[in-house]
């Protein structure tokens, strides 16, 4: 038995008792144990070719706005990336070499990430809405060899042919000019040989750029096997079976893309489907779905938000499982789609630094709010972030480093000290602050630095925000302190007015009333102002720069025009107030 069939068949085994148990969480729970590799293991060659080769299974399936669409099955998609890999080394990339991806959802990008893999080079995936000077940024910090891009995007590199000390590969998908080698060429070839393992179990695959919601993005490091292998827990949350087709709605360059539409489709043996929009239209992309029979569909809260102000009725098509993913969903669209579809969204927690690790899983009861209970293999934790010891109800979501943690990185680029500050004290640190109820069920709180206190009480900017989600005028809303001389904070909320209402007097009351009815008086909010939410470029809200808004006007800016308070409205006094 070849190293790859070994390593092959011990993947395989994992995957399959997580198939065997999808709707029996306690048994996957107490049975499932990561797959033990070791030395030589190459995903791209060890698990996807073995199981790729003459399948002609549907893998990937994109369809663009106008109505074309191009189909490729598992064996076209490990040819194509043979051929894409032997063309690469051919160019001067190497094992070890990162190279930068900065693709949309086109053919390109799957053969490049399986191509890069397959070379034991590290793969840096990045969102083309970078602008020249953060991708120069990107590229320093990565160390990147090589950079992969469409053709229109060529003109952001014009730095790299003007400066001598800038020593990257230059490759793109079309005629891009002078300096750039077209990838498409790689395809010509009659044929390319197949590729064993190039890499062994800890070394580098992956760098990721965080979202950045707080800080300075951080450059994430993961190995052949923390994402990888990871991943068996993120097919086994989101439901998916050999033969499904997936459908996730995220953008290339951050980690959700790899997560749903890279790694735990491909693991479980469905087809990813893509349908490419320019602007989102809930019609079409229900009609897309039911044409293209998407079992299993992921999409961040932003789009179910969308989705519950369209016509749901009747376009369940042949969804089976529907997951929320990306930052916490409100109870009120989880209703709603419960509603018109007969199923229930299952949300999930989990980072860039990270796989899943923490899910309501196939089958079992969902708590609206609740984020679910620990992933199999992944031992999520509560810790006091004061004392640092383990609590039962609330505290800071962490791994415990003890039980090896198959899914978490293997640090940050470049930076000792935070990666040493994100694992002190035996744990993992995700930043995020939780509550545990008796079943188990943990419910996000917020960020360690978004929660904080109004009059002595502490407030979990979520749950104010789930109270205003409910209100129709809302379609999407954040919450912050603002400082206030009595209370010393108080909550204010910053809203995005669904289609149809009026940013004025009468709404902000109209929602001010809808939030006294449904909060604790600690909790009611105070404040209100309407307008759009600045968020990263991944779509993640920065809370941040609304707390510092509301800091420089208490330094003397002032009461800024359009902003309503609770005291403009004597209807609003009584008690508590």
């Amino acid at each position: 038995m070849t190293n790859a069939t070994s390593a092959h068949d011990t993947y395989k085994a994992a995957r399959d008792f997580l198939l065997a148990h999808r709707e029996d969480y306690d048994a996957a729970r107490d049975g499932f144990e990561w797959p033990r590799l070791e030395g030589r293991f190459n995903w791209a060659t060890d698990w996807f070719d073995v199981m790729a080769r003459g399948n002609d299974k549907p893998a990937l399936w994109i369809v663009e706005e106008d109505g074309s669409e191009d189909k490729y099955s598992f064996d076209d998609m490990a040819k194509r990336s043979d051929k894409l890999a032997a063309w690469l080394v051919e160019q001067g990339i190497g094992k070890g070499d990162p190279v930068l991806i900065m693709l949309n959802n086109q053919v390109e990008l799957w053969d490049s990430m399986l191509a890069i893999m397959k070379i034991g080079a590290v793969i840096a995936p990045t969102t083309t809405a970078l602008g020249a000077s953060d991708l120069k940024e990107r590229i320093a910090r990565a160390g990147a060899k090589g950079i992969i891009a469409n053709a229109d995007e060529a003109g952001k590199m014009y730095w790299a042919r003007e400066d001598p000390d800038v020593d990257v590969h230059l490759f793109s998908v079309g005629d891009a000019g002078e300096g750039w080698a077209d990838i498409r060429t790689a395809q010509e070839r009659d044929d390319a040989p197949a590729w064993e393992a190039q890499t062994d179990v800890d070394d580098p695959l992956l760098l990721y750029f965080t979202s950045g919601t707080t800080s300075k993005p951080k450059l994430v490091k993961h190995t052949q096997t923390s994402y990888p292998v990871g991943h068996l827990v993120t097919m086994y949350w989101i439901g998916q079976q050999p033969g499904d087709v997936h459908l996730t709605i995220a953008s290339p360059g951050w980690a959700k893309h790899a997560w749903s539409c890279f790694f735990a489709p491909w693991i479980a043996e469905a087809c990813i489907f893509e349908y490419n929009y320019t602007r989102f239209d809930a019609a079409a992309l229900l009609a897309q779905m039911d044409r293209a029979g998407v079992t299993t569909f992921c999409a961040p809260p932003t789009v179910w938000r969308m989705l519950i102000q369209a016509d749901l009725a009747g376009k369940k098509g042949s969804l089976r499982e529907i997951i929320g993913a990306g930052e916490p969903l409100n109870p009120e669209v989880i209703e709603q789609v419960q509603k018109h579809w007969g199923l229930t969204i299952r949300d999930g927690y989990g980072q860039t630094e990270t796989t899943v690790q923490v899910g309501n899983t196939p089958g079992q009861p969902v708590i609206p709010g609740s984020m679910g209970r620990p992933l199999p293999g992944v031992p999520s934790v509560l810790v006091d972030p004061v004392t640092g010891e383990r609590t039962e109800t609330e505290g800071e979501l962490c791994l415990d480093l003890s039980q090896h943690p198959v899914n978490l990185m293997a640090g940050y680029q470049d930076d000792p000290e935070r990666a040493a500050e994100s694992m002190s004290g035996g744990y993992y640190h995700t930043g995020d602050i939780a509550v545990r109820d008796e079943r188990g069920a943990i419910t996000f709180v917020g960020r360690t630095d978004d929660v904080f206190k109004a009059s002595d009480y502490k407030i979990s900017p979520f749950e104010l925000e789930s109270v205003l989600i409910e209100h129709p005028a809302v379609a999407e809303a954040a919450v912050v302190p603002a400082p206030d001389e009595v209370r010393l904070a108080v909550p204010k909320a910053y809203v995005v007015l669904a289609s149809g209402w009026d940013a004025d007097e009468k709404t902000a009351f109209d929602i001010l009333k809808h939030c006294r009815e449904g909060l604790a008086p600690f909790q009611r909010i105070r404040r209100l102002e309407f307008g759009e939410l600045p968020k990263t470029i991944s779509g993640k809200i920065r809370r941040v720069e609304l707390r510092q808004r509301e800091d420089r006007l208490a330094d003397g800016d002032g009461r800024p025009e359009g902003e309503y308070r609770d005291s403009d409205f004597p209807e609003l006094k009584g008690s508590g107030s």
